[in-house]
This record gives structure tokens, sequence and C-alpha cells, in this order.
């Protein structure tokens, strides 16, 4: 990309990718029945860019909020650098609880991040009554990132 010039398609999937990828906190933005928001951050790991996975108590605010309205916003951004030179992914996804098969395929998507990090594996028994988690995941149908004004711009990451 050459100065002045706007990024390219690739350019902006590249950076979705970079910022999902270095990060490793997501804030939830759910709401419950009445339309009251909450935001909450979770550990997250991400399977394709499209698919969110982090563990979460079902008592938990945001997600009793999943159970009653399952679409959700997210965002992900590093809060680390200066002032102006922010960037960010938002995503707008369908989320719940996950149990059953889709589970196993989950767990094994979430451990291999949370090994890499140092946290160990997760297991089923893990996030399944009586323990006190569960696994939720969620799908997104579009993704953004911010452009030149701070306009938001649809980008496909995957």
């Amino acid at each position: 990309m050459q100065p002045g010039e706007p990024p390219s398609d690739q350019d902006l999937a590249d950076l979705a990718r970079g910022i999902i990828d270095a990060n490793r906190y997501m804030t939830l933005a759910t709401a419950d029945g009445d339309g009251r928001p909450w935001p909450a951050p979770v550990w997250y790991a991400h399977q394709g860019y499209a698919e969110f996975l982090w563990i979460s108590r079902p008592e938990a605010r945001h997600s009793r909020n999943l159970a009653v309205r399952p679409e959700l916003a997210i965002v992900i951004f590093d809060s680390t650098v200066p002032a102006g030179q922010g960037q960010a992914v938002y995503v707008e996804a369908q989320a719940g609880e996950l149990g059953g098969p889709q589970r196993d395929r989950a767990i094994a998507i979430y451990s291999r991040r949370s090994e890499a990090d140092g946290a160990g594996r997760l297991h089923a028994a893990d996030v399944a009554a009586p323990a006190p988690h569960r696994l939720y995941h969620a799908t997104a149908s579009r993704h953004f990132v911010l452009g030149a004004g701070d306009r938001r711009i649809a980008v496909q990451p995957g």
C-alpha cells in the first residue's frame, strides 16, 4: 500500500486477522430481555476468525443475557497502544452455551490456545454440571475494522 492510498480488502483482512490472533481478551456486548446492555471482557480462543469460544459461569450477567437474547457484539482491541494508534475488530454474532458433541470439538479448539498460553488443557468435566463454568460459542456474521475518519468498514478476515 502506498502512502495516502486507501487500504485494500486484503490489507483490511490482514489487519483483522492480526488483531484477533495477537490478543487474548475480547469484550462481549450483550443485552437482557428488556434491552439493558452489559459489557464483559473474557479470555477467548477462536477458529477460522468467525468462531469464538470462552468460559463463563452460567449465572454471570452476560451468560444470563445470552440465554434470553443470543445476539451480541464483540470488540477485540489492544489497550496498550498509545492514544490515536488503536485499532479494533468489531464483530456481530450469535452466541450461546455449548453442549453435546459440539462441545467436544470446541474443547479441543479452546485447549490448543489455552495450552499455548500456559493455562493447561480444558476437559469436558471442567464445563459440565456440577462444575461452575460452561463453554460458550459465538458465530460471527459480520466483521468490521476502522477506516479513515473512524468509519467502520466491513471486512472478511477468514
